[in-house]
């Protein structure tokens, strides 16, 4: 059996790879448009037991990622200077860079020929394949050329944003929230390596103009941003890799396979960068789509129709979820600037409830300082 991949990012390396541990007889082949050890972007962040699934399943590729891991346990709210601290709330970060080396690596100690810097059809030079795993982003070339296929939708957030990284290291991943000389600009970041951290500015559209943001080249816009959050950065520059002003595109497939072609990852559904799921949705796709083939293998042969429409109901239920979770998340962030008119213990308390998985119960047990400075705030608010 032949299996063509599309994408060497993390959902499509992880697939390849646990498609050929399961069935060392396939010929699984990716395909990336990038050279090897080149990609975008800085650091990548799960929530502190994101992983763990890896663990019990894959202890080879857990035990080679938790060294590159940076940890920490709480999150920390910076509005204009006041700061509060929400424990227990832990995150990992790695490099993304590094993430995709130790699953390249992963990939060819398993057997699958990795194929760097192609471009996007070269896959069709060679025959048909069994099975043709869409694994290639947002802009899914597989996706884009037949949409109907798919039912896809995409949409885009409002609000701009800009993916940096910068040498300033934090303690915690960071939230600050900052009113400008042209309104409110808002920064996710958090250390992903010892020396480095990302560093990813948002702001409204109308913002973004007022600051000249809509037409300042590279240098302009991290100036910009560096006099914003400069308290912040204490002198450390903004870096840039492929730091273009974007908007949030919210991918979603209604049907997720068509005929021998299946979407995984990005170029299946997208959640907002404020949640940091699309990295671990990306490899749990990975391993419910190589389940789905293992269940619906016999004998060297798989039942590529029944095999795709199983993993799509193992799998969409949970997706849909986790999306919707980020979904609400996202819609905070565009409203941001409306958040940051509350006093603080309430703006924080916004924040933390904003994707709706948090019932009080389970926010008291989970942040217990946090949640006892919260409900005595309230109780002199009410005196």
């Amino acid at each position: 059996m032949r299996i063509v991949v599309l994408g060497g990012g993390p959902a499509g390396l992880y697939a390849a790879t646990l498609l050929k541990r399961a069935n060392p007889a396939f010929t699984v082949t990716v395909y990336e448009q990038n050279p090897r050890d080149v990609t975008w972007g800085f650091g990548v962040v799960f929530s502190d037991t994101a992983l763990s699934f890896l663990q019990k399943d894959d202890p080879e590729t857990y035990a080679a990622i938790l060294p590159a891991l940076e940890t920490w346990k709480d999150i920390t709210l910076d509005l204009n200077g006041d700061i509060v601290t929400i424990d227990g709330v832990g995150f990992a970060a790695v490099a993304r860079l590094k993430l995709l080396q130790i699953l390249v690596q992963r990939a060819e100690q398993t057997g699958v020929d990795l194929k760097f810097g192609c471009p996007t059809d070269a896959y069709e030079e060679e025959p048909e394949p069994d099975l043709l795993i869409a694994a290639d982003g947002v802009n899914s070339r597989i996706r884009d050329a037949s949409p109907a296929s798919f039912d896809a939708s995409i949409d885009h957030l409002q609000n701009r944003f800009a993916w940096y990284g910068t040498t300033k290291t934090f303690p915690t991943l960071t939230q600050t929230f900052r009113d400008s000389q042209w309104g409110p600009f808002n920064a996710h970041h958090y250390r992903y390596a010892p020396t480095m951290s990302t560093f990813i500015v948002e702001t409204t559209p109308e913002v973004w103009a007022r600051a000249g943001l809509d037409t300042a080249d590279d240098d302009a816009s991290r100036r910009i941003c560096e006099e914003v959050f400069g308290d912040v950065l204490d002198g450390h520059p903004l870096i840039s890799n492929k730091s273009i002003w974007r908007t949030f595109p919210k991918v979603w497939n209604e049907t997720w396979h068509s005929e021998k072609s299946v979407l995984i990852g990005d170029a299946l559904h997208t959640a907002h960068f404020s949640i940091g799921s699309g990295t671990r949705l990306a490899l749990e796709d990975a391993i419910a789509l190589a389940d789905a083939v293992g269940d619906h293998c016999s004998g060297g042969t798989v039942d590529i129709p029944a095999a795709l429409q199983a993993f799509q109901n193992s799998r969409k239920p949970i997706v849909e979820k986790l999306v919707a979770a980020a979904n609400r998340s996202a819609a905070w962030y565009e409203r941001f600037d409306v958040q940051m008119k509350l006093p603080i213990m309430e703006f924080a308390h916004s924040y933390i409830t904003r994707a709706g998985r948090l019932a009080p119960d389970r926010l008291r047990a989970l942040a217990p300082a946090f949640m006892e400075a919260y409900e005595t705030y309230q109780r002199e608010v009410v005196a």
